[in-house]
């Protein structure tokens, strides 16, 4: 499939430097950037129909995590900020059940698209994981089910919402709450997240939204779906780097194998 029976390019003329300077400007400023119908219609379906029929490979998992996604640090407080659990829960399809054909495996690797997100991220390449599961998830997210509070490993992510939920399953998030690199972790704010005592940001996608974010700094959570559509969301993993493959402890706890 090409890339224009997949992406709207009138709307969105990845290809032209003015387009594409504007669109890094605004997530250099936001750290957040919202591309409303992005893929096609035509296309999502596809999409869509891929993620129904292959539901019984569908790899659903629940797990306790810090916000920081590291092992709880025994010199502070089960209740502090550094220790608290919440919870995520989901279903994930892997990249290696993602179909050849499939109009998901066209976009991520369509030359073309792949030096566009060059230029709005500001890397000189990307490149895919080198183990077979991790370069492009399907995220399934049924009634009840939700991604806890959390910041990202990665310094950027790139998410495609392939099926809305009815109800419920808002992206939420907080921007600036720490700084990684500095070792400031934001212990105070990351309290008032967890207790709802801090407004959040919320996005609300449709099918077909592309969306950029900086989740390094930056605590964001999935809330839970409230209605019976499942939330399916495509996650397109790149790394700056060739080579580099999800750990395999990592492996195991999301997707349950190793290839």
């Amino acid at each position: 499939m090409s890339l224009n029976k997949i992406v709207d390019l009138s709307t969105f003329p990845i290809t032209d430097p003015g387009f594409r300077s504007a669109c890094k400007k605004e997530f250099d400023e936001n750290g957040v950037f919202v591309m409303p119908g992005f893929v096609l219609p035509e296309a999502i379906k596809t999409i869509q129909d891929e993620g129904e029929t292959n539901r019984t490979k569908v790899y659903a998992n629940t797990e306790q995590h810090t916000v920081y996604l590291s092992k709880t640090d025994p010199a502070y407080a089960q209740d502090h900020a550094r220790n608290r659990l919440v919870t995520s829960s989901k279903g994930c399809l892997t990249d290696d059940q993602v179909p050849q054909e499939s109009a998901l495996r066209q976009l991520y690797d369509d030359p073309v698209f792949r030096d566009f997100l060059c230029d709005v991220l500001g890397e000189q390449q990307l490149h895919e994981y080198a183990d077979p599961l991790s370069s492009i998830n399907l995220h399934f997210h049924e009634k009840g089910q939700e991604l806890g509070w959390h910041f990202d490993n990665s310094s950027f992510s790139i998410t495609l919402m392939v099926q809305a939920p009815e109800v419920g399953g808002q992206f939420e998030y907080v921007t600036a709450v720490r700084n990684a690199d500095s070792g400031e972790m934001g212990f105070g704010d990351v309290v008032g997240i967890l207790d709802g005592k801090t407004p959040v940001q919320t996005m609300e996608a449709q099918a077909g939204t592309l969306v950029f974010f900086r989740g390094r700094n930056s605590i964001h959570r999935v809330a839970p779906n409230a209605g019976t559509r499942t939330r399916m969301l495509a996650v397109l993993a790149y790394n700056a780097e060739p080579g580099v493959s999800l750990s395999e402890t990592a492996r195991m706890t999301f997707y349950g194998r190793l290839s």
